[in-house]
């Protein structure tokens, strides 16, 4: 019995000092995962914190296991397409407060269906590219950035969800139409950007066509002068030859026969 309840001692050792190596194996290998510069903790899921690390891209080494994820804060000055495809978990992406100025296509590509916060306010970002958002299910802050008002931007917002709180944070530092500068974007939506390249095509269309019309009507005005010149000069000269005299040997002619 001595030798039962040692062995089980032994054991229950033996077996606490196995669960203690695997879980500082697991620590070891979550923070030999964490980017350079970034702290990455435990707290509903690994929480990866790069905010304030003078980052000037976005690390590539991020876990696969990162929900959430905060950039801010740094000089970061674009997003790769696909940078984040493999953070299938990632639920907050927290980019603001850097030099950002696009958004390409694929920029969110992997986690667009997962993100319930996605912060790319205080950039530069002027443009995005027209399906940068494409089934993104969180509603993206993008205030205090140097928008440009187009025809894309237009098409970008709306077709996202609950546009409207997003479209009123947008002001407008440049647009298409220069009596939108400096005004937020929904007090400008009723005006379809989306047609004002078609307009300025048939504008110069009929400026184009008009300058040609004026040319060719130019030429025939100036060929029929130049005519009727040459008409009036051949004339002249005309005018100007000697009248034929008869020669001698016709007048004696006519004087014998009368």
């Amino acid at each position: 019995m001595h030798l039962v309840d040692l062995w089980l001692t032994r054991s229950l050792s033996m077996c606490l000092l196995l669960q203690s190596f695997v879980l500082m194996i697991l620590c070891f290998h979550s923070a030999s995962m964490c980017p350079k510069g970034c702290l990455c903790s435990h707290s509903g899921g690994l929480n990866v914190s790069c905010s304030n690390a003078n980052l000037k891209e976005i690390p590539r080494d991020l876990p696969p296991e990162t929900v959430l994820l905060y950039l801010d804060s740094n000089q970061i000055t674009s997003i790769p397409n696909e940078i984040f495809k493999d953070l299938h978990q990632l639920k907050v992406l927290n980019l603001s407060k850097n030099i950002i100025e696009f958004i390409d296509e694929h920029s969110f590509k992997g986690v667009a269906e997962t993100l319930q916060m996605l912060d790319l306010s205080d950039n530069r970002i002027k443009s995005v590219h027209k399906s940068a958002f494409n089934n993104l299910k969180a509603q993206p802050r993008i205030a205090n950035n140097p928008w440009h008002c187009d025809c894309t931007l237009q098409q970008v917002l709306r077709s996202m969800a609950s546009n409207h709180e997003t479209a009123n944070s947008v002001i407008c530092k440049t647009s298409e139409l220069d009596e939108h500068a400096g005004r937020s974007f929904l007090n400008v939506a009723d005006a379809d950007l989306c047609n004002l390249p078609k307009k300025t095509t048939d504008y110069a269309m009929l400026v184009t066509m008009f300058g040609w019309f004026t040319m060719v009507i130019s030429y025939v005005v100036y060929y029929v002068r130049q005519n009727q010149e040459d008409a009036r000069r051949h004339l002249e000269y005309l005018k100007s030859l000697p009248s034929r005299q008869k020669k001698p040997e016709e007048a004696d002619d006519i004087s014998t026969v009368v």
